[in-house]
């Protein structure tokens, strides 16, 4: 697993959050984006900040579901309000125009306000084609990807070698030895 540690380092000191920055963590499936994300969203909670961690899919499905009982409002509030969204496993589908619209205004608003982390498996320039308005992922990705710490993680999928029946060199566990309390010896 190759990445840039310093980069992470200065992200779980978490100075982005009080300066509204945001994060991309960009890689293959199974190199431990969705982990990393999630350790930030803790790290930054045991801080006292605010966080919501959603994957893209269901997010997109609560807006979605939002305008069927008029809660628009409520939803886009719960999605603003947090010091960190952290928004996993975006791109995995091309968004449809509501959709789009969603993540923009999502973007738009949390701009310099508060900090967004996305993880995605495409890279940044594959996301243009995945919104249906060019110009709404223009402006989108201008406010977000271009001001972001981007984090590319290069490596083998975690999953793969934890998959049943693989054959792994098993490291042996440290032995422990208790330990014995000194004694004296009286004369």
């Amino acid at each position: 697993m190759t990445f840039d540690r310093d980069c992470v380092k200065e992200l779980f000191g978490l100075g982005f959050l009080d300066r509204h920055e945001d994060a991309i963590f960009l890689g293959p499936v199974g190199v431990g984006k969705t982990f990393l994300a999630s350790a930030l969203g803790h790290a930054a909670c045991r801080a006292g900040h605010q966080v919501l961690f959603l994957r893209a899919d269901r997010m997109f499905q609560w807006l979605h579901q939002s305008r069927a009982d008029r809660s628009t409002e409520k939803t886009l509030r719960r999605l603003l309000a947090p010091d960190l969204l952290i928004i996993d496993d975006f791109g995995l589908r091309r968004l449809t125009a509501e959709q789009s619209t969603d993540l923009y205004e999502v973007i738009l608003e949390r701009h310099r306000r508060s900090s967004t982390v996305l993880t995605s498996n495409r890279t940044i320039d594959e996301w243009i084609p995945l919104f249906d308005d060019p110009i709404l992922a223009q402006s989108a990705l201008d406010r977000l990807a271009h001001n972001a710490y981007q984090l590319v993680i290069e490596g083998e999928s975690f999953r793969k070698r934890q998959r049943p029946g693989e054959k792994r060199a098993a490291k042996p566990l440290p032995r422990h030895r208790p330990s014995r309390a000194p004694t004296r010896r009286t004369p």
